[in-house]
């Protein structure tokens, strides 16, 4: 076992002492405004790019940052198989950076771009486009691949199903939660919303979900045919408008399992798995914690966040 993974899952499990944890998530979420919360929150490891005064989306994004912040440190910890892998993980913030181009492409304002440093795929090219269209092209030539479409909606889903794609062939410690991500991604498209997978989308899904299931006209067939490695994230849902509950559910599951990664003996990809896991559920929690501040208060949807 080289230098590089003994430093790097030392790393990792030194981060999980940035976590909030459910409880902190609790007390953010039951405070009696969102200042309130705030002030909480700057007491913690997310103080970090937090500025004064925020409002809830400025909160969120920093939370956000730090999670970012924390990636970008244990990659530089890791050999380069290491790094690669948490480049797929961290894919999520280049898909944000690509949803705020298009939208800025399309004249409507957009945060700035999350600063990826070495945890970029394609960035420094994309963020070159200066169109949807040339954006798309951009798109086809790198490992997010062609997503069929030019809209928002098409584009977002079609990132998403790819970035679950290269999670479950990149990282395999990931695989089973890559898969449930797609699984809930195209059910509440296609039975919630009522928008197809795109062609490039569901060529993409086809081997996390099975040829059947991405067919499938309902949502109880989807589920009759989900493969194995995707089904979990939908058992015992019966009807498609109860997905926000499953949908949570995966991350407890992905907080669940990512400590159990953490907590192995070994010295490799697992640990590190799991602590990206751990953290990006952390990080849900207190952007579902402040959100639910803001409203007043813990309700029925705070059950959600354990």
């Amino acid at each position: 076992m080289s230098a590089g993974w003994v430093g790097g899952v030392t790393r990792a499990r030194a981060l999980h002492s940035r976590c909030l944890g459910l409880q902190g998530a609790r007390e953010l979420a039951s405070a009696p405004t969102l200042g309130d919360a705030l002030r909480q929150l700057a007491a913690t490891h997310y103080r970090r790019d937090l500025p004064p005064d925020a409002d809830l989306a400025q909160a969120q994004r920093a939370v956000s940052e730090t999670l970012l912040w924390h990636l970008r440190v244990l990659a530089g910890w890791l050999p380069r198989a290491g790094a690669n892998a948490l480049r797929v993980l961290a894919g999520g913030f280049e898909i944000a950076n690509i949803e705020g181009r298009l939208r800025s492409l399309t004249g409507v304002e957009s945060p700035p771009p999350y600063r990826l440093g070495a945890l970029a795929t394609a960035w420094r090219r994309l963020s070159r486009a200066g169109s949807p269209t040339e954006l798309r092209i951009a798109l086809a030539a790198s490992a997010w691949l062609d997503p069929g479409g030019e809209d928002p909606a098409s584009v977002a889903t079609a990132l998403r199903v790819a970035a679950a794609a290269r999670t479950a062939e990149a990282v395999p410690p990931a695989r089973q939660w890559a898969a449930g991500r797609a699984a809930l991604l195209a059910a509440r498209d296609r039975y919630v919303m009522g928008r197809p997978l795109s062609a490039a989308a569901a060529r993409r899904a086809v081997p996390l979900l099975g040829p059947r299931a991405v067919e499938a006209a309902s949502f109880e067939e989807f589920r009759r045919h989900l493969a194995p490695d995707a089904r979990w994230a939908v058992d015992g849902v019966e009807d498609a408008a109860d997905l926000w509950r499953a949908e949570a559910r995966w991350w407890t599951v992905l907080d669940r399992d990512g400590a159990a990664l953490l907590r192995g003996t070994r010295f490799g990809l697992a640990p590190v798995v799991g602590a990206v896991a751990v953290l990006s559920a952390d990080v849900w929690r207190v952007r579902a914690a402040l959100v639910l501040a803001e409203r007043g208060g813990p309700s029925e949807a705070f059950d959600a966040l354990g």
